[in-house]
């Protein structure tokens, strides 16, 4: 697929992967929307990326999926790409009884929920155009989790299942349906996520070259995008045996259950 002269709509665009594919596309020559939640960062990235486009909204949100679907295809009747990028990334200890259980599945509201419905919003729009593709964003934690982070590493395998359908079924369309699977990346949700512990020993691609790969791989088609690592967690979820696999990610969990285990009976 071309990867200039496209309408493109990035959902979470305003830091990290969005933003940089944002600033890339905009380089080459697209129109580029936006979206979030936060006024004020969509306000940062307007200003740092001229001509950049945004929109107020919440992709968890059904209500604010439709509002946003009316005022972009009216303003953009050209909108010809849907990147699927909105997402959050929480440490999650199953053991705590305190939290609340609606906020216990916010990645799946956004995550996933908002991934789907985005997508089937836009779909009747991207139908009628010479050339769409939607890009889904799932993570190379899609094939080897990291129990830390449950939920999310829930979603992002539900995304990647979710892509393949949804490839399936737009086969006789002109919607190209790409996935990209980033590896462990320089971004606010990362180093949020998981402290440098955590990230001892594992290599970390930049947001940048994230962006660089995933540009290149739909201008050659290449509609499983996995840069770097993520491309090594799927070969070894594949062939490692599943005791050998428990193992291998279960250092950090185990660091997290340490204070509970401290204070259990007889240890």
């Amino acid at each position: 697929m071309k990867v200039s002269g496209n309408t493109i709509l990035i959902t979470g665009g305003t830091s990290g992967i969005g933003f940089e594919l944002a600033k890339q596309f905009l380089a080459l020559g697209n129109t580029v929307i936006v979206t979030g939640r936060d006024p004020s960062a969509l306000e940062g990235a307007r200003r740092k990326l001229p001509g950049l486009h945004v929109f107020r909204s919440d992709v968890s949100d059904p209500k604010a999926i439709a509002d946003l679907y009316e005022q972009v295809t009216g303003l953009f009747p050209a909108l010809n790409v849907l990147i699927n990028n909105a997402g959050i990334m929480r440490q999650i200890n199953l053991h705590d009884s305190g939290g609340k259980l609606e906020d216990l599945t916010r990645e799946i509201d956004i995550n996933l929920a908002g991934s789907i419905r985005m997508a089937a919003r836009f779909l009747p729009h991207l139908k009628i155009q010479k050339s769409a593709a939607i890009m889904n964003v799932s993570s190379g934690l899609a094939f080897l989790p990291a129990p830390a982070s449950p939920v999310y590493c829930a979603t992002k395998a539900a995304v990647h299942s979710f892509t393949i359908s949804l490839r399936v079924q737009l086969k006789r369309t002109n919607v190209i349906v790409f996935e990209l699977a980033p590896p462990l990346t320089l971004t606010p949700l990362a180093t949020g996520a998981f402290d440098e512990e955590d990230r001892k020993g594992i290599p970390v691609m930049s947001a940048e070259t994230l962006a660089r790969r995933a540009i290149e791989g739909i201008r050659k088609d290449r509609l499983e995008i996995r840069p770097g690592m993520s491309n090594v967690m799927k070969f070894i979820s594949r062939v490692t045996p599943n005791g050998l696999l428990q193992r291998m990610i279960s250092p950090t969990v185990d660091r997290m259950l340490a204070p509970l285990h401290d204070h259990l009976p007889g240890t």
